[in-house]
Formats: C-alpha cells, sequence, structure tokens
C-alpha cells in the first residue's frame, strides 16, 4: 500500500509542478487525455481495461495504479480488472513467441536448412 501512496503522491507533486511552470505540452497531454478517455464507440470503462492491459505489458506501475482506479470509478468489477491484466499476460508472452520465429529463420541461415 506504501508503494501505491507514494505513486499517488509522485504523480501529484509532479502534476502540479508542470501546472506551475504552465507547461503548454503538459496541458496538451492532459487534454488528450480527456478525449480520449471520455465515452465513445466504446465506454470509457472499456478504454480504462485496454489501458490496464496495456500498462501491464508496459510494466508502467503509475499507469496501472490510475487506469486500475479509473476502470473501478467507472463501474469496472475485480473479474473484469483482472481480465483485462490477463489479456496483458498473453499479450506479453505473444511477441516472444512472434520474436522466436525471426531466431528460427537466423538458425536456418546459419545452420544452412530451408524452411519447412
Amino acid at each position: 500500500m506504501k508503494k501505491i501512496e507514494q505513486l499517488i503522491r509522485q504523480r501529484k507533486w509532479a502534476n502540479g509542478k508542470l501546472i506551475q511552470y504552465n507547461s503548454q505540452v503538459f496541458k496538451a497531454i492532459s487534454e488528450l487525455e480527456k478525449v480520449t478517455f471520455r465515452d465513445g464507440a466504446l465506454p470509457k470503462k472499456v478504454k480504462e481495461l485496454i489501458a490496464v492491459g496495456i500498462s501491464v505489458v508496459n510494466n508502467c506501475e503509475s499507469c496501472m495504479q490510475w487506469h486500475i482506479s479509473e476502470a473501478v470509478k467507472d463501474g469496472a468489477t475485480e473479474r473484469e480488472i483482472l481480465e483485462a491484466v490477463e489479456v496483458a499476460f498473453e499479450m506479453g508472452i505473444g511477441p516472444a513467441v512472434v520474436n522466436g520465429r525471426f531466431a528460427l529463420e537466423v538458425m536456418d541461415e546459419l545452420f544452412k536448412k530451408s524452411p519447412e
């Protein structure tokens, strides 16, 4: 719990500093976030669940904390969040399998075998 509280404090502090600096880039990013996560063809809750999965694959703890909290605010259940995390598991493993295909091509080239 301490780590989560620290992430929240750090985010609030950093965001406050960027606002003090009148960062136009931060303002643009904040506006992009508002537009991205509003209800559209996909409800905000679904967008937050997508962001949870992306956060897990990208190993962004601050992102996970934020998007899980937002998903809960938008009515996501514990099971829905768990399934978003489980999709991330597969997406983390899937690219390694795909990358392994290139490794096989390199092996075939080095050992002069033709793909079957």
